[in-house]
């Protein structure tokens, strides 16, 4: 089973990076993400290396089933979603498939570091924040013809970061990375899975395509609030 790579390529996307680019390396020049992440648990040398194992790996979908689609599997085309532009590749797929797959930077990576994160928070607070986040993304969450299940970038992770601070202040970073990463993933895709067989899509990756760019700018909201 092939790895399928959806390429964004419209000016706001290109913006959106250059801007989280531009600010990633300000923080690295006056070492304030080193202590960000020092406060949520990590050793600063590890910090730039998460942040860009993250970017990168959202570029590897790990398949784990095939199901088969109700609907003609839809490839080439351009999709807009809230100023967001996919372009999905030319497969030349005959066969009713979609490939169920996870995401190496949007799911694994994030779900493994807020596994480390997890004991350093208030179960309380962990459990209210993550519920909270989980009903509000998947609210929002909307399915989309030929892409999966999408939700606009920005907004997971200005609420995980405001609903961090109203719950716990003392440790807003922390639950807003935690909150809003599962919130994503369990809100979008996971409680969406059975919407999936009819979307024509030729593969739906938990954490890719549709929600990593909330997830990703997740992480870096939530280590501005340290």
């Amino acid at each position: 089973m092939s790895r399928i790579v959806y390429r964004r390529t419209t000016a706001s996307v290109i913006f959106l990076l250059l801007f989280i680019l531009a600010v990633v390396f300000f923080l690295i020049a006056v070492n304030l993400i080193g202590l960000a992440f020092n406060k949520l648990g990590f050793p600063p040398e590890y910090s730039i290396l998460l942040l860009f194992l993250s970017l990168i790996g959202s570029h590897v979908n790990i398949p784990i089933k095939v199901i088969k689609s109700q609907e003609p599997i839809i490839s080439g085309g351009i999709i807009d979603f809230y100023g967001f532009r996919y372009v999905l590749p030319l497969l030349g797929i005959e066969e009713r498939q979609t490939i169920i797959a996870i995401n190496l930077g949007g799911c694994v990576i994030p779900v493994l570091i807020s596994i480390f994160l997890i004991p350093m928070v208030n179960p309380v607070d962990l459990v209210i924040g993550v519920f909270i986040m989980t009903v509000l993304i998947h609210m929002m969450a909307r399915p989309v013809k030929g892409l999966g299940i999408a939700v606009p970038a920005l907004i997971p992770p200005i609420m995980a970061a405001v609903l961090a601070l109203l719950i716990a202040p003392q440790s807003a970073p922390i639950l807003a990375y935690i909150s809003g990463t599962l919130g994503s993933l369990i809100g979008a895709d996971l409680l969406n899975m059975k919407k999936i067989p009819y979307l024509g899509t030729p593969i739906a990756s938990i954490g890719g395509a549709g929600t990593f760019d909330g997830i990703f700018l997740t992480g870096i909201i939530s280590v501005l609030l340290a």
